[in-house]
C-alpha cells in the first residue's frame, strides 16, 4: 500500500513539474519574443535616425558651402590665405551633373545684366575701380576659391559702386561671399548688406537716419542672418530673423529677387526671407551698399527682366539662358541652376513633340581650342541635367558648343563678358 501510495505522488508530483516547466517555458518565450520585437524597432530606429542625421549633414554642407574634398573642415578653414601675386589656377573637368535640390528654391536670375563685377580685370592688391570706400579694400586671391575677391578690410567702413544704379521695379541681386574673421572686433564674422533710396549717392555716410531715406538691411552673422526695413529713418518693427550660421572661410551664394514691393532672399538653395511688403514703391531704391565685417565678394551680378522662357523657346525658336552656373573652367553643372533646367523639362514635357540643341559660350579669357572644348563639355552637362534628373528623352536633345567664336557683346569689360558667357537653347 505504501509503495502504491509512493508512486501516486511521483506520478502528480511529475504531472505538476510538466506543468510549471509548460507554463515557465511558455512565459520564456513571450518576454524572448517581446525583447526580439524590442530590439528589432530599435535598430530600425537606429537606422533612421543615422539616415536623418545623414541627410541633415548632407543638407547643411550645402548651405556652408562645405567643399572639404575629404579633409576635415577645420583643416581645410584654415588653410584660406589671400595670394597677392598673379597666378591663376585651371580646374579640371568634373563629368557629375547631379542639380537636383527643394523644389521649394525657384530663383531665376534676371535677364538683362545692368551690373557685373568679377575683378578678374582687376590688379591683385589694387582697391578696384567700379566700387568706392570711406574705409579699405583689395583685390585678392585664395589657395581655396578660384577666381579673383574683393576683400574689405575695414570693418568700419562703408563699400558701394562708384557710379549710381538705378534699380527698376523688378530685378535681381547675386553675388558669392566668404566671411572672414575681423580681427579687430574679436573675430567677429558679421556683416551686412544693403539695397537703399538717397538723395546723396555720392556721400557714403548720408542716409538711414533721415527722412527721404529708406533701406533694406540684411545682417549676416555668426549666429542668425534677419533684415529690417527703414523708411524715413525709422527702422521698421516687422524685421524678420532666421537661425543661420554663416561660417568663416565658407563660401555662400547670396541671391536676392525683388519683384515690386515682394523681396525674397536665398542662402545657396534655402530660401530665409520672403516679404511681401518689404519694399515701398514710394521711394526709388538707387545703391547697394556692404558694412560691418570684413568679408570677400565676387561674382556680383544685378540683372532686371524676368526672361519669359517659354516663349522665347516655342515661340522665338530661342532661349539665351544666364540662370545656368558653372565654376571657373569646369562643366558641372551647379545646384543654383536647378529652377532654370526645371522651367526648361516642364516646357519640354508640355511640348513632347519640341526637340532642342544646347549650345555652349564662353567668353574670351583663356585660348580658342579649350573654351570651345568646355563650352561643348558644358552644354553636354545640361543635357545630362535634363536626361537623368528631370527624364528627358536625349534622342530630343542635341548639343553643340561655339567657345568664344559667337559674342553678343564685345569682351571689354566684365559686364559684356557675363553676358558671352551663356547656353543657349535652339528649337529644331
Amino acid at each position: 500500500m505504501k509503495k502504491l501510495f509512493f508512486i501516486l505522488f511521483l506520478l502528480i508530483a511529475f504531472s505538476s513539474t510538466q506543468t510549471i516547466n509548460a507554463q515557465f517555458f511558455e512565459k520564456l518565450k513571450k518576454k524572448t519574443e517581446e525583447k526580439i520585437k524590442k530590439e528589432g524597432e530599435k535598430r530600425t530606429e537606429d537606422k533612421m535616425n543615422k539616415g536623418v542625421v545623414k541627410g541633415y549633414d548632407e543638407v547643411e554642407k550645402q548651405l556652408t558651402g562645405d567643399k572639404t574634398d575629404g579633409k576635415k573642415a577645420d583643416d581645410k578653414s584654415k588653410d584660406i590665405a589671400t595670394k597677392k601675386n598673379n597666378e591663376s589656377v585651371t580646374e579640371g573637368s568634373d563629368k557629375s551633373s547631379k542639380v537636383l535640390v527643394s523644389s521649394k528654391y525657384d530663383f531665376i536670375p534676371g535677364e538683362k545684366v545692368i551690373f557685373f563685377d568679377d575683378f578678374t580685370s582687376e590688379n591683385i592688391g589694387d582697391f578696384p575701380i567700379q566700387w568706392n570706400t570711406t574705409g579699405s579694400g583689395e583685390v585678392v586671391t585664395t589657395n581655396v576659391y578660384d577666381g579673383r575677391w574683393f576683400h574689405i578690410t575695414n570693418s568700419r567702413g562703408i563699400t558701394t559702386l562708384d557710379a549710381p544704379i538705378v534699380l527698376p521695379e523688378n530685378y535681381t541681386i547675386e553675388y558669392d561671399v566668404v566671411p572672414l574673421k575681423d580681427v579687430s572686433n574679436n573675430n567677429n564674422t558679421e556683416f551686412r548688406f544693403f539695397i537703399l533710396s538717397t538723395s546723396k549717392v555720392k556721400d557714403l555716410n548720408y542716409g538711414l537716419a533721415r527722412p527721404g531715406e529708406a533701406a533694406i538691411a540684411f545682417t549676416f552673422g555668426y549666429s542668425n542672418a534677419y533684415f529690417t526695413y527703414f523708411r524715413d529713418g525709422t527702422p521698421s518693427q516687422e524685421g524678420r530673423e532666421t537661425a543661420l550660421r554663416m561660417l568663416a572661410d565658407k563660401k555662400y551664394r547670396v541671391s536676392i529677387w525683388v519683384q515690386k514691393q515682394r523681396i525674397r532672399l536665398y542662402i545657396g538653395q534655402e530660401k530665409l526671407f520672403d516679404a511681401p511688403r518689404a519694399i515701398s514703391m514710394n521711394y526709388k531704391y538707387n545703391m547697394i551698399r556692404f558694412d560691418r565685417g570684413t568679408p570677400m565678394i565676387s561674382n556680383l551680378r544685378i540683372a532686371t527682366g524676368l526672361p519669359d522662357m517659354r516663349s522665347k523657346l516655342l515661340t522665338e525658336g530661342k532661349l539665351i539662358s544666364y540662370g545656368i552656373y558653372f565654376d571657373v573652367n569646369k562643366d558641372i553643372v551647379k545646384p543654383e541652376s536647378y529652377p532654370s533646367i526645371k522651367e526648361i523639362a516642364a516646357i519640354l514635357k508640355d511640348n513632347p513633340a519640341v526637340k532642342i540643341r544646347i549650345v555652349g559660350h564662353t567668353d574670351s579669357d583663356g585660348e580658342d581650342k579649350s573654351n570651345l572644348d568646355l563650352s561643348k563639355r558644358r552644354a553636354a552637362s545640361v543635357k545630362d541635367a535634363l536626361v537623368k534628373d528631370f527624364s528627358i528623352d536625349m534622342g530630343r536633345i542635341e548639343i553643340d558648343g561655339k567657345g568664344e567664336s559667337e559674342p553678343i557683346a564685345q569682351n571689354d569689360s566684365a559686364v559684356n563678358k557675363a553676358l558671352n558667357r551663356r547656353v543657349e537653347f535652339i528649337k529644331i
